[in-house]
């Protein structure tokens, strides 16, 4: 029989229903998702803002793949599962940009999570370039 991924998140809320504090969940530090990428997102700043830099696994780009700067921004959330978002502009070797939102959990063996949805748009030859539009997920886990 087939499984399908759920459409939820991968933690489990059982401990926030019965009213007990979840571990916050932290964007700083090295992160890497099911396709081999990478990330390292600096310190957040007071206001939310990051940065960081982004090491992609996948491209269909004709140059060599080489790192990319990022910069985003968390919504602060008082049970520290904070949402958040970020740019990245593959300027060094495409001609493309990526947006990332997604939001951070811990799940109930205490291992972070970033559930991520992402939107990334090529050069396009005409502004009816549908094609050059893609979409999609990735689930990262901290590295350290």
């Amino acid at each position: 029989k087939r499984h399908l991924p759920s459409p939820l998140p991968l933690y489990s809320p059982s401990r926030a229903l019965k009213g007990q504090r979840l571990p916050a969940c932290i964007l700083t530090g090295l992160w890497g998702n099911e396709l081999g990428s990478k990330m390292q997102i600096q310190q957040v700043n007071e206001d939310g803002s990051f940065s960081g830099e982004y090491r992609t696994a996948v491209s269909l780009a004709p140059r060599p793949v080489r790192p990319a700067s990022l910069n985003g921004s968390q919504h602060f959330d008082e049970r520290g599962q904070p949402t958040f978002g970020f740019t990245v502009n593959w300027k060094s070797f495409s001609d493309s940009t990526t947006v990332f939102t997604g939001q951070c959990f811990v799940d109930d063996n205490g291992k972070e999570i970033l559930e991520t949805m992402w939107l990334l748009r090529e050069k396009a030859k005409a502004p009816q370039g549908w094609e050059a539009t893609r979409v999609g997920t990735n689930v990262f886990t901290r590295i350290k």
